[in-house]
């Protein structure tokens, strides 16, 4: 089977892949049709299914596989395909999971590098608590995405992303004695917790309820007073550092955060989130264009276009 990543402009593709969302929508003529978002393990893309037909319609659903006849065009820059015919597939023969993208650093390693990062935390308050968070998310911590799409959204995508910005947060304490280690490593593991109550599921993630209303910022600063209660840390100034820190991580009121970073570990946090996740974003998009060329506009990096140099 051709991967997605493999897909080029002008050709005609005939393979399974799993429907990670769909929209109907009608046309200026009123004629019904399907935006879908198709993926394998490679690469996901976006598709659309014109004229519409009712058994059509009731046959897809998302978060399953389906049989898929493509034509391959370019639209703005970017790859799309339309859908020429879709059928139905034993899903039984298929294994769902093989059909979604997974962390390239095996499970293992990112539990060594959060593990060996939890037993420097010094400060004993501060180090059961992060353990406590730990534990109570363990089921899904190291299944999970750090997003439903932008940045590490792939399942283990938010261990991943944690273990990256740990890497990050270990050398600059390491050129900035000043910073608090302990602060910083458990800013660092504690920030994102609460996608995992925000998202679904690793697998065609979408936004809970929960998610929509609150966000993973408010969910994780609930939990993490939740937790230092459960400690007798309510009082501590660790678990008002600590707390603050996962409420300032976006930095900006506009980008979702509540205060402002007010520590010095707050403000590299915040940092540190930006580098992990903008190398993630492109890394992934210059991997996608030739040398010498520029990858599509990159809407989360202020709609900029970047230039895969040789």
């Amino acid at each position: 089977m051709k991967k997605v990543i493999d897909f080029k402009e002008g050709e005609h593709i005939s393979t399974p892949l799993l429907v990670s969302s769909l929209l109907k929508g009608t046309t200026n003529s009123g004629s019904p049709y399907m935006t879908l978002v198709l993926q394998d393990d490679s690469k996901s893309i976006d598709a659309k299914l014109w004229d519409l037909r009712p058994e059509v319609e009731k046959l897809l659903e998302a978060g399953r596989i389906y049989n898929f006849d493509l034509e391959i065009i370019k639209y703005r820059n970017n790859l799309q395909a339309k859908v020429i015919k879709v059928l139905p597939v034993m899903e039984q023969e298929l294994k769902k999971e093989d059909f979604i993208s997974k962390s390239p650093v095996p499970k293992e390693e990112l539990r060594q590098v959060i593990h060996d990062a939890v037993a420097r935390i010094g400060n004993v308050k501060i180090a059961e608590i992060v353990t406590a968070m730990l534990k109570y998310y363990e089921k899904d911590f190291y299944a999970y995405p750090a997003a439903s799409k932008i940045h590490h959204e792939f399942m283990g995508g938010l261990a991943t992303h944690v273990s990256g910005m740990l890497k990050v947060a270990e050398a600059l304490c390491d050129i900035y004695p000043q910073l608090s280690r302990d602060y910083l490593y458990a800013g660092v593991i504690l920030h994102d917790l609460g996608k995992i109550e925000e998202l679904s599921s690793p697998v065609v993630t979408e936004y809970t309820t929960e998610g929509k209303l609150l966000g993973h910022i408010s969910i994780a600063a609930g939990r993490l007073l939740e937790i230092g209660k459960e400690l007798g840390y309510e009082d501590s100034e660790e678990l008002l550092v600590l707390r603050h820190m996962v409420l300032s991580h976006h930095g900006q009121y506009e980008y979702g955060s509540p205060v402002r970073p007010e520590t010095m570990e707050a403000e590299m946090l915040n940092f540190i989130d930006n580098i992990d996740a903008r190398m993630n974003i492109l890394d992934k998009a210059l991997s996608q264009v030739e040398p010498g060329t520029f990858t599509p506009k990159l809407f989360a990096l202020d709609g900029r276009f970047f230039y895969r140099h040789h």
